[in-house]
């Protein structure tokens, strides 16, 4: 005999809400998979910077309910425009030039991830969301000096197990949206250095 909630949910039709949002994610993921990965990166961007922000506010006992609403807007538009885009086609290159057959992939892929896109996708960062913030290059260069060097590291402590199980074990399709879910707490982070 199902239980009471379970007959509720089946009524309301709750149950079929997130079957039917992942058959719709996928038929656009089939359609259009650039637009669609840079969507996902757009909004899950602009949800990590708003929680980085309420975060900030709960820490410094802030009452005022006044967001920056540029700051999700900048990482809504490095999300789409970068974050999405890149990951797609890096995740295809990836595959075409180093082919699980190869002995070693895994590793040749995760070492090409870490050592290579991470430092640069982490430089590309900065320089939009300088460009993006209206500051000029003394303060990029103040922003990389400051900056780089502590989230690189920080990035190859928390992302290396994440993209190693992201490239290896999840089917292509679906690894910027993987990468996108960790990135909501990974853009925090991110946030908490630019203040």
């Amino acid at each position: 005999m199902a239980s009471a909630a379970s007959k509720l949910r089946a009524e309301a039709g709750l149950g079929a809400l997130p079957q039917r949002a992942l058959a719709q994610y996928l038929r656009l993921l089939r359609l259009y998979p650039v637009l669609t990965k840079a969507a996902t990166s757009g909004i899950l961007s602009a949800l990590g910077n708003f929680l980085a922000q309420m975060m900030a506010k709960q820490r410094k006992k802030e009452n005022s309910q006044k967001l920056d609403v540029s700051g999700p807007l900048r990482y809504a538009i490095y999300g789409f425009f970068f974050t999405g885009p890149l990951s797609h086609f890096f995740y295809l290159f990836m595959e075409h030039w180093i082919p699980s057959e190869v002995p070693w992939a895994g590793v040749k892929r995760l070492l090409l991830d870490r050592l290579l896109f991470a430092p640069a996708f982490l430089l590309l960062f900065l320089l939009v969301m300088n460009f993006l913030e209206g500051r000029d290059a003394a303060a990029l260069s103040v922003q990389i000096r400051r900056s780089f060097w502590p989230a690189l590291r920080m990035n190859w402590r928390v992302w290396t197990p994440v993209q190693f199980i992201n490239i290896n074990y999840v089917p292509l399709q679906f690894r910027v949206l993987v990468a996108n879910l960790v990135s909501l707490f990974w853009y925090i982070y991110l946030a908490s250095l630019g203040k």
